[in-house]
């Protein structure tokens, strides 16, 4: 039982964050059901202090967004900035995940992965969606050089 209990703590520990909704705008008016729409979330790199990110992706509504299988398109954009002294607390993997959202009932998500790209100081946050058996090329990228802020 103990070790159970601490194979699920280690399993979502290392769960990427959750993100916090901002806002959507409806795209498309659906009779029956919400409307498709776009909305925006704001996270925070759990292993870096001072970033913080956006993300806009399309959500689809009708009654198949409504009980939950409809599958979202892969369109997503991101943009991450300092917003205070950046502080790396723990050690950064390459194409380390930092975000990680469900796009379909079945095996379709969109995630944010980080890059530190040490010869330039510079944060490279990618997102994109992947599929089980196919994935997609539409990504996006943003980039948030490590600077000094204020008197650091």
């Amino acid at each position: 039982m103990n070790r159970f209990f601490l194979f699920i703590i280690s399993f979502t520990a290392a769960l990427p964050v959750a993100a916090e909704n901002v806002g959507c705008v409806a795209t498309t008016f659906k009779l029956i059901g919400a409307n498709d729409k776009i909305c925006v979330d704001s996270f925070r790199d759990p292993k870096v202090d001072g970033v913080v990110c956006h993300v806009s992706r399309a959500k689809t509504g009708g009654v198949s967004g409504m009980i939950g299988i409809a599958e979202d398109t892969s369109d997503a954009s991101i943009a991450c900035r300092q917003i205070g002294p950046i502080t790396i607390k723990k050690e950064l993997k390459e194409g380390e995940g930092v975000f990680k959202e469900s796009r379909s009932w079945l095996f379709k998500k969109l995630q944010v992965v980080r890059f530190h790209d040490k010869p330039n100081n510079t944060l490279i946050y990618l997102t994109y969606s992947d599929k089980l058996v196919e994935g997609s090329p539409k990504n996006s990228i943003s980039t948030v050089p490590i600077m000094p802020w204020g008197e650091r």
